[in-house]
Formats: C-alpha cells, structure tokens, sequence
C-alpha cells in the first residue's frame, strides 16, 4: 500500500498506459481520478475500478476543459497527490515536410500544451500543500528518434526538458517532476506509430529494442508508482526509461 491516503490524477486513464497506472495506483491504496476525453471509456473504466476512482472527461489541449477539471477534482478530493500527464497523440508515419499543420497543431495541443495547463492549475494547489509529484510520460521517441515521426518526436522531447525545468523550479516547493520514456506498447496507439499492423513490421520495431518485446501497461504502471511514491522521496528531474534497453 505505498500510496495509501494519496490522491492522484491520470489524464488518458481510460486505456493503454494510463489504465494500468490507475489499477496499480488503486491496488497501491490511492484515490484516483481517471480523466480522459472519451466520456463513456473513463466512466466505464471507473466504474470497473470501485469506489476508489472516479470519472472526469477533459481534452488536455483546452484550458477551460482543464480548468474545469481541476475545479472537480479539487473539490472531490481536496487537494491533489499525484499528477500523471499521460495523454498523448501521434501523427502518422511521414515525411516531416508532408505532414500537415493541423496535424503539427494537435501533436503539440495535446503532448506539451497539456502539461503547461494541468501545471497552471494544479501546482498552486500543490505549492500550498508543501508537496506533490507530477509525472510526464514522454517516450525514448524523445531521446532516440524514429524516422518519420519527426513532430511526435519533438513534442516528446520538449516534454522530457520540460520535466527537468519544472522539477528545479518546483524543488523548494517540495513538489517533484519525473517523466518515463516507454517505448511502443501495446496500447491504441502503437498501429498509428507503426502506419499499418502487420507481423513485418511489428518484427521490425521488436528488433530494436534488445529485451524483445513491447513496453506494456504493467510495465509503466510499476515505474510510475514508483516514481510517485515516498520510496522515490529523493528523485526528481529524471527521465527513466522502461524500454527493454533500445536506448542503450
């Protein structure tokens, strides 16, 4: 039970990575908020998870939707332990020059724009409080670059520097910032970084990574609550990654 008594939030809980991260954060002894904004996913999920997690719909790009979850899960708990910024998008496989704006936008909206909006409206909460953690999945997109996936690549990497500039700065507030770099999972976005699903280049992207398989949620689930927890008291602005070694 190392988060027992503890509060947390996990943007996209709904499903993949983040899913695994409430479970665990449940069976660990949190309260957590599933936010994510597919509506009927996080009310479902929640439901499935017990009396111990709660549903809230929000789109991380928007700062009246974040805003306004804030104001929910403030309200429902009091104050905020944990902040897990999981939410996160992909362009399709491309030619950096052929990707469109819009695309470009939406990448940048819901990978980096999130994490500036749920910082604007949970650390003061947090600073009050004298302490908190906050944790960014990025990804080893971020440190080791795929091809053709350039924009997706950036906004990972500004969040892994992100993380490192908000955890000195939030330091003396007694609020710590880690980020994980996972690689690809088996979650709803592995066939957009892989542009198609097929035995090829599932076996193409296995190769890369030394230990041979992908990053799951359990995975991911047992880093974050590490990072997370009082057993992680002296660990802030580090960017671990749970990548089978592919970084190496």
């Amino acid at each position: 039970m190392r988060l027992e008594g503890k509060t947390a939030l996990v943007t996209g809980g709904a499903s993949g990575f983040g899913a695994g991260i409430v479970r665990k954060f449940i069976s660990e002894g949190a309260r957590v908020a599933v936010a994510d904004i597919n509506a009927d996913a996080a009310r479902d999920f929640a439901s499935e998870c017990g009396d111990r997690a709660f549903a809230v719909t929000v789109d991380v790009s928007s700062n009246d939707s974040v805003a306004a979850m804030a104001s929910l899960v403030l309200g429902n708990f009091g104050q905020l332990d944990i902040l897990v910024n999981n939410a996160g998008i992909t362009h399709l496989p491309a030619a950096l020059e052929d990707i469109s704006e819009e695309d470009f936008d939406r990448v940048l909206a819901v990978n980096a724009k999130s994490v500036f909006l749920t910082a604007r409206h949970f650390v003061p909460a947090m600073k009050q409080a004298g302490s908190g953690a906050i944790l960014n999945v990025a990804s080893t997109a971020g440190v080791s670059p795929r091809p053709r996936l350039s924009w997706y690549n950036s906004s990972k990497g500004w969040m892994i520097t992100a993380t490192k500039s908000m955890a000195i700065e939030l330091a003396p507030s007694g609020i710590r910032v880690n980020a994980l770099n996972p690689v690809a999972g088996e979650t709803p976005l592995l066939k957009s970084f892989m542009g198609e699903d097929t035995p090829e280049i599932r076996a193409k992207f296995l190769s890369t990574i030394p230990l041979g398989r992908f990053s799951t949620p359990e995975d991911m689930a047992n880093a974050a609550c590490f990072l997370c927890s009082d057993e992680a008291a002296m660990i802030t602005g580090v960017a671990m990654e749970v990548d089978g070694g592919r970084c190496i």
